[in-house]
């Protein structure tokens, strides 16, 4: 019988890798709490209606990429094609906003519909913040920053922030016009979105990835000329807070983002390791989504950060995340070690060490091997004399160190004393 592959454009995450995968996940946990965010979990299917809506008819997300079905009810479902939407619907939907401004994070899946290529998946998953009322570019700056040590922590050395600010409504229709007197007397040089984009909403083309588009975004005019004064006052405070706290950034003056929801502040963090498809954070802010949704004008700032394209620049520049190895492995040698071993193990367990064991029987040196494919650091080794003797023996994989630790009256007695080795610097081992 053939066997069922996972759908094109989709990955499993197994040991090691998971391993690695739950490293950065924890840092990010860790890292959200320091700034004062509260994680948000949202459905995986969202009603259609929010994309359109919340994303933009015009973008390539919902006119090319959605993963979109009719339900049993008849009713059009979207599978998450991004967070921002979703986190905006459950805020109103809830009513969080009415206890003041929000704080949320969220890590998960979305999907989309496009070719699969390296850090780019049907279904990927992605790191993000929200930062909802507050109007200030104190936000902007803070929601940067949390991305920032993010980065910062994994010691990545070609990391570029690069911002811009695209204005608002009030700045939008004379920059679109210049941009169609600029890219109209081009379009047959254009790629085939950009004409289309061309027509419907010129700023798109600003985003456009393709090889022939590249001269003639390059030579666009830009929004600066169009800024309103308080869009221009708040970009340039967003600076100054950025030079206040160390963080080195470069103005590019085309900069836009991928969704119709963004207003005055857009940014981007790119990794050159990444190579031509660099960008490995984006954000920025989306002032007008909350009301577009039906609830209270809001401000809001806040980013996504592809989880795959980060843990890709972290594998090229040797900065991967610890897979999380360690802990001890029961090494039985015969029936009576397994069957006394069996309790040890549990109680070891209970006492909050990770333990490994395998219940097959084989040679010492085969199951040291095992031991060391599973990533313990130590193993407590179980046998005829050691059961005699009411003793046990611990070593260190690494250094190969090893002590025999007892008598005991049974195995399990022996979990403070295994516990305390494996702490202490002779054990040449962190604790689990």
């Amino acid at each position: 019988m053939q066997k069922i592959a996972a759908p094109r454009g989709t990955a499993d995450v197994y040991p090691p890798e998971s391993g690695r995968w739950l490293a950065l996940e924890m840092r990010i946990h860790a890292l959200a709490r320091r700034f004062g965010y509260g994680e948000i979990r949202t459905p995986a299917f969202e009603a259609t209606e929010l994309f359109v809506r919340g994303v933009g008819e015009t973008t390539d997300i919902v006119g090319k990429e959605m993963y979109t079905f009719l339900d049993k009810g008849g009713r059009s479902m979207t599978l998450r094609p991004e967070w921002t939407a979703p986190v905006v619907r459950a805020v109103l939907e809830h009513n969080l906003l009415a206890t003041g401004p929000q704080r949320l994070y969220y890590v998960g899946s979305f999907f989309r519909y496009e070719k699969p290529q390296k850090g780019r998946l049907r279904q990927a998953h992605q790191f993000g913040v929200e930062c909802l009322g507050f109007a200030g570019a104190e936000a902007d700056a803070e929601v940067i920053q949390l991305a920032y040590e993010l980065l910062r922590s994994f010691g990545i050395a070609d990391v570029t922030l690069k911002i811009n600010s695209i204005g608002d409504a009030s700045d939008r229709p004379a920059y679109l016009e210049a941009l169609r007197a600029h890219f109209t007397p081009l379009r047959n040089e254009l790629s085939e979105d950009s004409q289309r984009r061309l027509e419907r909403n010129p700023l798109r083309i600003l985003d456009s990835k393709a090889r022939e588009d590249q001269a003639a975004i390059a030579a666009a005019p830009t929004l600066a000329a169009h800024l309103s004064p308080e869009n221009r006052a708040h970009f340039e405070r967003l600076c100054a807070l950025l030079d206040a706290i160390g963080i080195s950034y470069r103005i590019e003056p085309r900069l836009v983002r991928g969704f119709d929801y963004y207003t005055r502040t857009v940014f981007e963090f790119s990794a050159a390791s990444l190579g031509a498809q660099d960008a490995v954070c984006g954000g920025g802010r989306y002032d007008e989504l909350v009301h577009a949704l039906g609830g209270p004008a809001t401000p809001a700032v806040g980013f996504g950060l592809g989880l795959e394209r980060f843990l890709i620049a972290l594998e090229a520049a040797g900065l991967a995340p610890d897979a999380g190895a360690g802990g001890l492995a029961l090494i039985a040698l015969g029936d009576a070690a397994r069957e006394r071993g069996f309790p040890l193990v549990a109680a070891l367990r209970r006492a909050g060490l990770a333990v490994f064991a395998d219940y097959r029987d084989a040679r010492i040196g085969v199951q040291f091997t095992r031991a060391e494919r599973a990533g313990a650091r130590a193993a407590v080794i179980l046998g005829d004399d050691e059961i005699a003797a009411g003793t046990v023996v611990v070593r260190d994989l690494h250094s190969r160190k090893q002590v025999t630790l007892g008598p005991f009256d049974a195995p399990e007695a022996a979990v403070d004393a295994i516990a305390a080795w494996y702490a202490s610097p002779a054990g040449d081992a962190s604790a689990a």
